[in-house]
């Protein structure tokens, strides 16, 4: 049965119920980003079946899908549908229909969390400094400490001369410790502002007894000014826990109790999941490679920086129940406190909820019964010219790096794809994910009439292997980057111009979501 259709008038009366709602756009990741509705979550059906229980836990929440009027609303009901879900809806003419019904549309990625880090700083007043004012500190050799806030990753691409990488949600935690002197100014950076505001702020709010700024417009602003960054260096804060870890809790739950946040111990999880009326998520928001070492069972990596500054990418369901743990309890009681601030979550930390018996992750495999080839296959196949290689991946890190002659697709548009691949020699699909490439592999048994297989360990076990990758950053060109929100360091074209824009856009959020009227930070 077709899910039934909603009015935007009825979706926007929902949005205000204090109801849980699950908004799902359907689209990828780049057509999202031309224009979406302000709480709506990117779902696309390219990554439906693996992305929807995650961001679903309940199946019985009441979920919106939507689009851009192009009727993928329809098809991701269909698959949410077939995943167990119950209560399900399709928004009448998508994004469109909405800004015809004189409703805010928002561009860009990551919204809610971009726009609650500039509602930060005109809230709490965030002093900042711009990249001439830092450059002048460091010239003249002033006392003072840069710490970037994104992960380690986006450290490495680009990074302003002398800083150390230290994630938003390490900052309470690992900074007090890196500091000698009362005196030292603690300068905090991104890629544009709203993680510099969220981490300076961070700082501030934990008592931190050090002047804290953060650095205006971040690396684009630092280049744009003329200055050099950095890359591929990977200085890091200092593994373990903090000499001073007591009295950062102390700090941390002081922050989390003055929003709202509340304590649980693993009794009151237990009673939290049997509630099959409500959504609960829980999050581990310590480092990933924490998290692997060993988690509470049913909990999913999310560091807490990373959490609180693109919260949609782990949570859907407006009104739900989130439980954060991580080992000591600054991290978790942190990004608690911001998180009840950006939206209407109730949001628990978890005490003692690694002292039990903890799960490891364990590497992803290939599901039971998917045709597959091993690297050392693969490369003897490709020798005799009797293989096509279509890499499933994200269009940008296709571009950083991919096996020689490989085609990139999008899972669910490999139609496009199959007449470019030849007729007289079998397929073999390459993804991140081994459930994501199993599932290009039947999208493919359907479109052409050679054999299809899947790579074992994907393009990583054949660079590990010592296979050579193909780098290429005009292969896909931009126009024909749909899965992807590409950075302005990302384009092959107007960076500068893209960097201005983009540094714009976040400074005029806050009047943006003034006039949408749905969001309420820090009055919930």
């Amino acid at each position: 049965m077709a899910a039934p259709r909603i009015t935007a008038a009825t979706l926007k009366s929902w949005l205000r119920d204090g109801k849980e709602l699950a908004i799902l756009d359907a689209r990828e990741e780049g057509e999202f980003s031309a224009g979406h509705l302000f709480w709506a979550v990117p779902c696309p059906l390219s990554q439906a079946e693996l992305r929807a229980p995650h961001l679903l836990p309940r199946r019985g929440v009441r979920v919106v899908c939507t689009d851009g009027g192009e009727g993928h609303a329809e098809r991701l009901a269909g698959v949410l549908a077939g995943l167990g879900c119950t209560d399900l809806h399709v928004f009448d003419g998508g994004t469109p229909a909405w800004k015809a019904a004189g409703y805010e549309v928002f561009s860009g990625v990551n919204v809610p969390s971009k726009a609650f880090g500039e509602w930060v700083e005109h809230h709490y007043g965030t002093p900042s400094v711009d990249a001439a004012e830092l450059k002048a500190m460091q010239d003249r050799g002033d006392d003072i400490l840069v710490v970037d806030s994104r992960p380690l990753a986006e450290f490495r691409n680009m990074s302003i001369p002398g800083a150390i990488d230290v994630p938003g949600g390490e900052l309470a935690y690992r900074v007090p410790s890196m500091l000698v002197r009362p005196d030292t100014t603690v300068v905090v950076n991104c890629a544009g502002r709203t993680r510099s505001i969220l981490g300076a702020e961070s700082l501030r709010q934990a008592g931190l007894p050090n002047p804290v700024v953060a650095l205006r417009n971040g690396t684009m602003g630092w280049e744009l000014a003329g200055f050099r960054c950095d890359r591929g260096r990977a200085d890091r804060y200092a593994e373990g826990t903090p000499p001073d870890a007591a009295e950062s809790l102390a700090r941390a739950r002081r922050f989390a109790a003055e929003h709202g946040a509340q304590r649980l111990d693993p009794a009151g999880l237990a009673a939290l999941r049997a509630d099959a009326s409500r959504t609960t998520y829980v999050f581990d928001v310590r480092d990933p490679a924490e998290f692997a070492a060993g988690h509470l069972a049913g909990s999913r990596s999310a560091p807490g920086g990373q959490l609180v500054q693109a919260t949609d990418a782990w949570v859907a369901v407006r009104h739900a129940r989130l439980v954060l743990v991580d080992d000591t309890g600054t991290r978790a009681n942190m990004t608690a406190g911001w998180l009840r601030q950006l939206g209407g979550w109730e949001v628990f930390v978890l005490d003692g909820g690694l002292d039990g018996r903890l799960e490891t992750a364990l590497p992803p495999t290939l599901p039971a019964g998917t045709p597959r080839v091993s690297v050392g296959e693969l490369a003897a196949l490709l020798a005799e010219g009797a293989a096509s290689v279509v890499d499933l991946g994200r269009s940008v890190a296709f571009r950083a790096g991919h096996i020689p002659g490989a085609i990139w697709g999008v899972r669910t548009r490999l139609a496009a794809v199959a007449p470019r691949l030849p007729t007289d020699r079998r397929v073999v699909v390459t993804a991140p994910d081994p459930a994501l490439a199993a599932l290009g592999v039947a999208e493919l048994h359907g479109l052409v009439k050679v054999p299809v297989a899947a790579l074992e360990g994907g393009t990583p076990a054949w660079e590990a292997a010592g296979f050579r990758l193909v780098a290429d950053r005009t292969d896909p060109p931009d126009e024909a980057c749909v899965d992807a929100w590409l950075r302005p360091y990302d384009r092959n074209h107007g960076v500068e111009a893209a960097m201005r824009e983009y540094l714009t856009w976040e400074v005029e959020l806050v009047e943006q979501i003034a006039r949408d009227g749905d969001a309420k930070f820090g009055h919930w």
